[in-house]
This record gives structure tokens, sequence and C-alpha cells, in this order.
């Protein structure tokens, strides 16, 4: 699979008024500093099970949108899925909640995003989750397939990648 550049957010926002952008809230973390693909979306608390799942599997180039409820009293993503979701092709993750390990996710050729860092991992099997029901958080509806981009100026979510 050939890695594009990821459109800018800025330019995006320029010729998609349509364009959800979200909220000033994330940090930057991983290699890529921008990045952007088809979401696939997952709603937890304070339990990364699926969060595991999901970047077991082919990403595709997708980007993984996580809300964690914006819980920071523990991690839903860190070194270990940073290295699973980078072999398996993932884009990005986008985490509403916080992470842990940012150096080694910054190793990493995959971007995310995140509220703050945490030392404490989370506690699996603690709360069910789910996939791929639309996720709100940082003033944006995230749904599964459509498209999210990222970069040092901010998150945009359009509902189909740019012409």
């Amino acid at each position: 699979m050939t890695e594009q550049a990821a459109p800018a957010t800025t330019d995006l926002s320029d010729a998609h008024p349509e364009a959800q952008v979200c909220d000033p809230v994330f940090q930057a973390f991983g290699g890529r500093p921008a990045f952007s693909g088809p979401i696939a979306t997952l709603k937890v608390f304070e339990d990364n099970a699926l969060v595991r799942e999901a970047v077991e599997q082919p990403g595709e180039g997708r980007v993984l949108v996580v809300d964690g409820g914006g819980s920071l009293r523990c991690a839903l993503f860190g070194g270990n899925l940073a290295v699973l979701a980078a072999q398996h092709g993932w884009a990005g993750v986008v985490v509403n909640g916080a992470v842990r390990d940012a150096d080694e996710i910054d190793a990493q050729p995959i971007g995310v995003r995140a509220l703050a860092t945490h030392p404490r991992r989370s506690v699996k099997g603690l709360h069910s989750g789910q996939a791929g029901l639309p996720v709100l958080f940082a003033g944006t509806v995230f749904r599964e397939g459509e498209w999210l981009a990222a970069d040092r100026d901010g998150v945009v979510v359009l509902p189909a990648p740019p012409a």
C-alpha cells in the first residue's frame, strides 16, 4: 500500500464548508504528524480490550476513533498497541481519553491524537464497549466510514474523502 500525504486540514476546511472541525482539545503523538483515512469507531470506558482487538485487525489505512468518555483516570492506548496499529496498517488513532508510553508511540509510523497522557493502564473486562456506532466528542460526530484528516492545525471530518 502506497502512503500518500494527508491533505492539510486548513485547505480541507476552506474547500469544504460542510466539514466538521474538532474542538482544539487534542495533543499530538506518534511518528506521523499528519494522517487521514476512513473512520472506524469504538465506544469504551476505562477498558481497552476492544481497542486491542481493533488494532490487531487489518487497518487498511483507516483511522480508529476511540470514544473513551473523556476519562483521564487511565490510558486506553499505549506503546504496545501503537506497534500493533502500525504493523496492521492503521493510519492513526484519535482517543477521547488518555494514552501512555508517549515516547514509544512517537517511535511508530502512525498518528495519534489524545486528550492527555496517564501512566496507569486500563482494566480489561471492567466495562463492555461497542464498535461501529457514531460517537460524539470534541464538538464533532464521528461516523463509521466517514473520512478524517489530522495535522498540526487540527482534526477535520468529512462525509467522504475529498475529491
